[in-house]
């Protein structure tokens, strides 16, 4: 799950962690080893989160992105989390903190508009190295990721909306066409056009254009009663997300069209448990994403009580795994078998599959579980019954979850970092507490997977938790391979966007096409995916739905796909 704001509660805390993490092998041995990554052959995409509150305490800003070699390595930066208006179900700006977590209303109207817009940063912690001034249109994170982009300018940038405390009016928005079109026209309108509300002397029309690529939805969850306490959610949650991506998809590509011909991406978080996956079109909503990030992790924690201590992030569920199916008809939690109910369904529990691999990225978490009071037992631990939740530790200042930096003795100590070799990952204990994440082999197991069942990449939550060094992240890139030439992916053949019809006939082409056997594209041609044109003397074909977007214009994000000269 991916939660608003930081110390909340133990199912929802954004938790921080990573380091250098000792490599193991062996069932509960703690034996280093050196693990070479796989060839990668399918898809090396790497999205992450970048959480808006990094710029307080934990003084985690847009500069050390570029500064800790991250920017560089990522396609797409989601930035977390805009809100849904309680009334209004629009796209909004406020300066207002969320509430306890054990409030039904927690996130209502609440809102970080000054680390949005409004935030200063000093020349020294500034991606550029100038300190903003009094006068600029805009200043905070949205000011300092135009200048990271301007730095990297193959770098993608979200807005996120939702998250585990901002999800609760998800099911509002959605819930008829009217209110899907305004909800979404309020955020195109906000976020692609940049037409900020003025507030604290910065925003207005037009100040945060061109810093957002596209728009992430993270509803946790569709028609599912275990979201956030408070949250609205009905049966028609199942196939209102899909007209809501439609509805998204429709008119970013408007937007796009309308301003140069920009492909704009639309990407969403997803559950990984049968049980919330049951209430989503799976073989429907890959028509309108470019990428499905599915949460692989969160899958056990103290929330379980007294145990048994388990992963959070198994890739696979053996038979030696103690935990109980969450409702009857479902599996138990793995990553394995939320992917083969991604792509292959679940008939038993209604779920359909059908969607498609190459959209889909696993998840990669930069922290973690605990327990405490578990005895030694056979396994260093694994799977025996706790006492409670670990011990809260002086910087994530929550019980059942810790940060790389402050577990010291037990997660980079050889002795006390173990491997479970039936589910393919870590796990680390010492004197009673017991902790799950990742290390370097859990890391490259996961990596190994996506790239055998032909997925889309990595996506990683969230930055906030990584060390100086960004260990974990490096890690990361390394097992998932380079990314694509182009990080998007063709949309879905079988959901196909519908086709307008021409308002007029296509004209006459302005110049002549030789050795090309495709027509010349015009400006008014309706072209589908894998539709060919030819222009200026070579070969291209659409890889989704376009109108007026002249190839060889919109780079190697845009619609057309250069097949060489004629």
């Amino acid at each position: 799950m991916h939660v608003r704001r930081p110390l909340l509660a133990a199912l929802t805390s954004a938790a921080l962690a990573a380091g250098a993490l000792a490599a193991v092998v062996g069932p509960g041995s703690a034996q280093a080893a050196d693990v070479a990554p796989a060839a990668a052959s399918t898809g090396g995409v790497k999205i992450a989160y970048y959480d808006q509150w990094s710029v307080y305490g934990n003084a985690f800003y847009p500069k050390h992105l570029d500064t800790r070699g991250i920017a560089e390595k990522l396609d797409v930066i989601n930035y977390s989390f805009g809100n849904i208006h309680p009334t209004e179900l629009t796209c909004f700006e406020a300066n207002k903190a969320a509430g306890d977590d054990a409030n039904p209303n927690a996130g209502d109207g609440a809102g970080d508009s000054y680390a949005d817009y409004q935030r200063s940063f000093s020349a020294a912690d500034s991606v550029d190295g100038v300190a903003d001034t009094w006068n600029q249109p805009i200043v905070g994170v949205f000011n300092q990721f135009k200048e990271l982009k301007a730095k990297h300018p193959h770098l993608k940038i979200n807005i996120s909306l939702g998250g585990w405390t901002y999800s609760k009016y998800f099911h509002d928005a959605a819930r008829t066409d009217a209110s899907r079109k305004k909800f979404v026209a309020s955020c195109v309108k906000q976020y692609i056009a940049g037409d900020l509300p003025v507030e604290g002397g910065y925003g207005g029309p037009g100040t945060a254009a061109g810093i957002f690529d596209g728009i992430d939805i993270d509803w946790e969850y569709p028609g599912s009663p275990d979201g956030h306490l408070g949250n609205h959610y009905g049966p028609e949650d199942k196939q209102n997300f899909t007209l809501l991506l439609a509805e998204f998809r429709k008119q970013l590509d408007a937007y796009g069209a309308a301003h140069g011909g920009k492909k704009y991406l639309l990407t969403a978080a997803l559950p990984a448990g049968q049980d919330k996956i049951r209430h989503i079109e799976t073989d429907k909503i890959g028509a309108y994403l470019d990428y499905a990030n599915i949460m692989t992790y969160d899958m056990h924690g103290a929330w379980d009580g007294d145990g048994p201590a388990y992963h959070q992030s198994p890739l696979y569920s053996p038979a030696s795994d103690p935990t109980d199916p969450v409702k009857p008809g479902t599996q138990k939690y793995s990553i394995d078998n939320a992917i083969d109910a991604w792509i292959d369904g679940n008939s038993a529990y209604g779920i359909a599959g059908g969607f498609p691999a190459g959209k889909l990225t696993l998840g990669y978490e930069f922290y973690y579980r605990g327990w405490k009071g578990v005895p030694a037992g056979t396994r260093n631990g694994l799977g025996g019954s706790a006492t409670g939740a670990s011990a809260a530790r002086p910087v994530s200042q929550q019980a059942g979850i810790a940060h790389y930096k402050e577990l010291g003795g037990i997660v980079d100590n050889p002795a006390t970092t173990f491997w479970d070799d039936e589910a393919k990952a870590a796990y680390f204990y010492k004197d009673g507490e017991f902790f799950t994440g990742l290390d370097r082999r859990a890391v490259q197991a996961r990596a190994d997977y996506a790239h055998e069942r032909g997925l889309a990449g990595a996506m990683m939550y969230s930055l906030l938790g990584l060390d100086t060094q960004a260990t974990l992240f490096h890690q990361i890139v390394t097992a998932v391979g380079s990314s694509p030439t182009n990080p998007e992916p063709t949309p879905t053949p079988t959901e196909p966007t519908p086709t307008p019809t021409p308002t007029e006939p296509s004209p006459t082409p302005t110049e002549p096409q030789p050795g090309c056997t495709a027509a010349a594209w015009t400006s008014t041609a309706v072209y589908n995916n894998g539709n060919e044109a030819s222009h200026k003397g070579r070969l291209w074909k659409a890889k989704w739905w376009t109108q007026g977007e002249e190839p060889g214009t919109t780079g190697e994000w845009g619609v057309w796909q250069d097949l060489g000269a004629c």
